[in-house]
C-alpha cells in the first residue's frame, strides 16, 4: 500500500521530494523608436503576489541588503552610446525593520527604460542583461542574469544561449554538479510534525496558578464564591453561576488575544518581525523592571478606577447572565496589578520566540483556564473552602519573589537585542553573573534578611520559604560554573536562555556564523565528514539572506542547537549569492532543463545551480542533512523560526545517521 501511494503521488506531482522551484517573476523586452538613431529600450518584469524585485540604487554596504538590479548593455561603445542612466518606476520606499535601512522596492510589475544614440546606424541587434534577485517575507531566490537580444526593428527575444557551444569538458564539470541523492522515496510520504501547542498551553496555565497566590486574586476565591453559593435564590442557581463565572473568566483571557490575530491576517509577517525588532525587545526590557519594582511593593500598576467602579456598578444592575460576565470583567480589572506582570511575561515570551498570535492565545487561554478553576470548583465543592490556607503576609512574599523573576526575566530581553545589534554589553559571563546577584537577593530575602515596603516582620521562617530558599541556593551554585571557561561553562539545564558560549567574554575561535566551524566548498566539507564520520548539513544560504541571518541569529544561537551543529554534525554553508569569480579554469557552461545555457562564472552560480540540479530547489534558507554516501537522513526543511521544530528535525538526522 505504501508504495502504491507513492506510485500514485509521483504521478500526480511528477516532482521529487524538494521540488520547490519557484520562478515568481517574468521579463519581458521591447524598443520604441524615437528618430532614425535614437531609440528606447524597455524592460519590463512582472512579479507574483508578495514578491519583491529591488531598486538599482540600494546603497552599497557591508550589513546585510538587498541585492539591486543592474543592467548592463555589452555592445560596446563603438556601436551605439547610453542616454543617460536606467530609468525606474517610482516604487515603494520605506524603512524596512528586516534589513533596518531604507529600501526600495517594486511589486506586481516594474518597467525600466534606457534611452540609447547609435552612433553605428547599420547597427540591427542591441545585447543587454539584467542581473535581478527576488525576495519574499520568508525566502530570497538566488541571484540570476538574463541575456537579451532587443532587435531595433522591434522584436526582442531573451538569448538563452548556443547549446552547440557546449563543450565535452563543460559537459564534464557540469556532471561533477550532480550527485546522486538516496532517499527521497523514503521521507516523500512522511508527515512533516506540527507545531505543538501544549508547551505554551501549560506554561500559560502554571502562570495562571501563580497569579492565584497573589493579594489581587486569591482573597476573592472564598468571597466570590460564597456570594454566588449564598447569595442565589437556591444552591443549583447558585452553583450554575459561579461556574459560568469561571468560564467567562477563561473567555476574557483569550478574547484578549484576539486582536493580535487580526494583525497575524493582515501580514502572517507582523508578529516574527516584531520579534526580532530591536526596539520592542528594549522596551519589554524596559516594561519588566517597571513590573518587578511593582511587585517589590513601591508602587502598584492599577487600571483607572472608574473603569472597575463602572462595570462593578452594570453587574449589580444588570443580574443575570450579563451581570455575570461583567463581575468577571471586573475581577480582571481589579486584579490587573498582579495579573499584568505575569501576563506581559506570556505577552513577551510568545512574541520574543516567532510564537505569533496562535501561541498566545493558547498562553492565554491556559492563564485563564488556572484563573477559573477555582471559582467553578469551590462552588461545586463548597466545603473545600475549609482548607484554603488564610490570607496574610505570604502573599506579599509571592509578590515580591515574582519580582525577582521578572528582574531576571528583563535581561532576557536586553539580551535579544544585545545579540542582535552585537553591542557586547551583556555577554554570557555578565548575563550569568547577573542572575547570579538576582538569586542571591532572592535567597537573602527568603530567609528574612532582606525587607521590602509591605513585608511583615518575621518571627519564624515558614517550612515554605526555607525550601524555597535552598532550591534558590542550589540553582545559583548550579549557575557558577557558567562564569568559567569550561567544559561545564555549558548549563545545559538553561539551553537557549543565556546568550550562547560563543558571545562570550572570552576569546572564541569564529570560522563560520556564530563561531561555528563551516566549509564554504562542498568537496571540502564531504573530505572532512568522512575523516570524522559525521553526518552533513547543507547549508544554502545567501550574503543578502536576511531570513538566513535570522535562523543564525534566532534559531541556530539556542544552545542546543549551536551545539548539535557543532558536535553532531559537518556544516556546509554555500553562499548562492557569491559574486566572486571562479578561476578561468573552472568556469564553464551549464545546460538547463529547459534547453538554455548558463554561464557558471561566479561561485554564486556554481553553488545556486548546485541547489537547483539536485534538490530542485532555489529559494533560501534551505537545508539539507545526508551522510556521505548521499543518503538523505530527514526531509529537507527552510525557514523555520520555531527553534524546538528545527532541533527535533536536526536529532533525527542524527538518529537516523546512527542507524
Amino acid at each position: 500500500m505504501r508504495y502504491f501511494l507513492l506510485l500514485l503521488t509521483t504521478f500526480l506531482f511528477s516532482t521529487p521530494l524538494f521540488s520547490q522551484t519557484l520562478d515568481p517573476i517574468k521579463w519581458k523586452a521591447n524598443v520604441e523608436k524615437e528618430s532614425e538613431d535614437s531609440y528606447i529600450l524597455y524592460f519590463k518584469a512582472t512579479l507574483d503576489k508578495g514578491w519583491h524585485l529591488y531598486s538599482q540604487n540600494e546603497a552599497e554596504t557591508d550589513e546585510i541588503a538587498p541585492t539591486p538590479t543592474e543592467f548592463t548593455f555589452n555592445n560596446g561603445a563603438e556601436t551605439y552610446t547610453l542616454v543617460g542612466e536606467t530609468i525606474e518606476p517610482k516604487g515603494i520606499e520605506k524603512y524596512d525593520n528586516i534589513f533596518e535601512m531604507d529600501v526600495k522596492y517594486f511589486e506586481k510589475e516594474a518597467t525600466f527604460s534606457q534611452k540609447i544614440k547609435l552612433v553605428d546606424k547599420s547597427l540591427k541587434t542591441v545585447k543587454a542583461e539584467v542581473f535581478f534577485s527576488v525576495c519574499d517575507d520568508e525566502k530570497c531566490l538566488a541571484p540570476e542574469v538574463l541575456e537579451f537580444d532587443l532587435n531595433l526593428t522591434g522584436e526582442a527575444t531573451e538569448n538563452k544561449g548556443d547549446v552547440s557551444t557546449i563543450t565535452a569538458e563543460d559537459r564534464s564539470k557540469s556532471e561533477a554538479l550532480h550527485i546522486n541523492i538516496n532517499g527521497k522515496e523514503k521521507f516523500l510520504l512522511e508527515e512533516v510534525e506540527q507545531k505543538s501547542y501544549l508547551n505554551i498551553f501549560i506554561l500559560g496555565f502554571l502562570g495562571g496558578l501563580i497569579a492565584l497566590l497573589t493579594p489581587c486574586v486569591f482573597p476573592m476565591i472564598p468571597l466570590t464564591v460564597s456570594f454566588f453559593t449564598k447569595g442565589a435564590k437556591d444552591r443549583k442557581k447558585g452553583t450554575f453561576n459561579a461556574v459560568l463565572y469561571g468560564v467567562f473568566i477563561f473567555a476574557i483571557y483569550v478574547l484578549l488575544s484576539l486582536p493580535f490575530h487580526l494583525l497575524d491576517s493582515l501580514d502572517p509577517e507582523i508578529l516574527n518581525n516584531i520579534s526580532t525588532n530591536v526596539t520592542l525587545n528594549i522596551i519589554f526590557f524596559i516594561v519588566f523592571i517597571v513590573f518587578a519594582i511593582s511587585f517589590f511593593g513601591y508602587f502598584e500598576i492599577t487600571l483607572p478606577a472608574s473603569w472597575s467602579n463602572s462595570l462593578d456598578s452594570k453587574a449589580n444592575s444588570i443580574g443575570g447572565i450579563v451581570g455575570v460576565f461583567f463581575m468577571a470583567l471586573t475581577l480582571a480589572l481589579v486584579s490587573f496589578s498582579c495579573t499584568g506582570p505575569i501576563l506581559g511575561s506570556l505577552l513577551g515570551g510568545s512574541l520574543s520566540s516567532d510564537g505569533g498570535a496562535m501561541q498566545l492565545s493558547f498562553g492565554m487561554g491556559g492563564f485563564g483556564l488556572a484563573l477559573a478553576l477555582p471559582f467553578g470548583l469551590f462552588a461545586l465543592f463548597p466545603n473545600w473552602l475549609n482548607s484554603l490556607p488564610k490570607s496574610g503576609g505570604w502573599l506579599n512574599a509571592v509578590k515580591v519573589v515574582l519580582g525577582f523573576i521578572e528582574l531576571a526575566l528583563a535581561f532576557k530581553f536586553l539580551s535579544n537585542a544585545d545579540l542582535v545589534e552585537h553591542w557586547g554589553i551583556l555577554k554570557r559571563e555578565i548575563f550569568i553573573g547577573i542572575w547570579i546577584i538576582i538569586g542571591i537577593a532572592m535567597v537573602l530575602y527568603l530567609f528574612g534578611k532582606l525587607r521590602f515596603p509591605h513585608d511583615s516582620p518575621i518571627k519564624k521562617l515558614s517550612l515554605g520559604r526555607k525550601s524555597l530558599g535552598i532550591l534558590t541556593l542550589a540553582f545559583v551554585i548550579y549557575l557558577i560554573p557558567g562564569l568559567t571557561n569550561t567544559a561545564y561553562a555549558n548549563l545545559k539545564l538553561l539551553s537557549g536562555f543565556p546568550p550562547p558560549l560563543f558571545y562570550s567574554i572570552y576569546e572564541k575561535e569564529t570560522h563560520g556564523p556564530l563561531g561555528l566551524n563551516a566549509y564554504t566548498d562542498f568537496e571540502e566539507g564531504i573530505k572532512m565528514a568522512k575523516q570524522q564520520n559525521k553526518p552533513i548539513m547543507i547549508d544554502f544560504t545567501g550574503w543578502a539572506c536576511v531570513n538566513c541571518r535570522k535562523m543564525e541569529e534566532q534559531v541556530w544561537s539556542y544552545q542546543e542547537i549551536t551545539d548539535i551543529l557543532k558536535e553532531e554534525y559537518i556544516l556546509i554553508s554555500l553562499y548562492v549569492d557569491d559574486r566572486k569569480e571562479l578561476d578561468e579554469d573552472d568556469q564553464f557552461k551549464f545546460l538547463k532543463s529547459d534547453g538554455s545555457v548558463k554561464n557558471i562564472k561566479t561561485i554564486g552560480d556554481k553553488w545556486a545551480t548546485f541547489q537547483t540540479l539536485n534538490f530542485r530547489n532555489n529559494s533560501q534558507p534551505y537545508y539539507v542533512l545526508i551522510d556521505t554516501e548521499m543518503n538523505l537522513l530527514n526531509h529537507t526543511t527552510a525557514y523555520t523560526p520555531n527553534t524546538n521544530e528545527y532541533l527535533k528535525w536536526l536529532k533525527k538526522g542524527v538518529k537516523n545517521f546512527k542507524k
